[in-house]
């Protein structure tokens, strides 16, 4: 099957497998990131009344330690992605009130032109934006300081990982850019 598309005008042969390294730092930095963000919400969230989990983390993680040379898993684009897409989402709250359709509508679009004129492109952030505007109570309860936690706090405990994992190999570089 793959000759017979390799044989179409146009379609070029698909990236390499990559190394069992890659895979297994993928692998070991990701289990270690989201389960320190895992520990820590435990640890603190109760004593704090501030969630560090959330859905889009996973997504972010798959980025910053299984596609690390990509634009879209640098530190400025997990970082950025994630805070202005809660910004927005959050914003989009207030605004429109307990409306999902509407709110999902009007943060998602909006987080992703942001995320553009920002240079911040993260596909995460769209569904971050999208929790944050149409999350449950306990999302909504928390307004502007679910931007810090688990947005950015989580973001930055997943850059500090990807920064320590994705740089053992001598000839791998995280970040590509800030």
């Amino acid at each position: 099957m793959r000759q017979y598309f390799s044989k179409m005008r146009g379609v070029s042969q698909p990236p390499p497998l990559p190394r069992k390294k890659e895979v297994v730092l993928a692998f070991v930095g990701s289990c270690l990131a989201l389960s320190f963000i895992a520990l820590m919400h435990e640890s603190f969230s109760n004593a704090l009344g501030l969630p560090l989990i959330m859905a889009p983390f996973g997504a972010s993680a798959v980025l910053v330690f299984g596609a690390f040379r990509s634009p879209l898993a640098q530190p400025r684009n997990v970082l950025g992605g994630h805070v202005i897409s809660a910004l927005i989402g959050v914003s989009v709250y207030y605004l429109v009130g307990d409306a999902p359709v509407l709110a999902i509508s009007l943060a998602v679009p909006t987080a992703i032109a942001a995320m553009y004129l920002s240079g911040t492109l993260h596909p995460p952030g769209g569904a971050t934006a999208f929790v944050t505007a149409a999350g449950g109570s306990s999302i909504h309860a928390l307004g502007y300081w679910y931007v810090l936690s688990p947005c950015a706090l989580g973001s930055i405990i997943l850059i500090l990982f990807g920064l320590v994992i994705n740089n053992i190999p001598a000839k791998q570089q995280y970040p590509q850019f800030w």
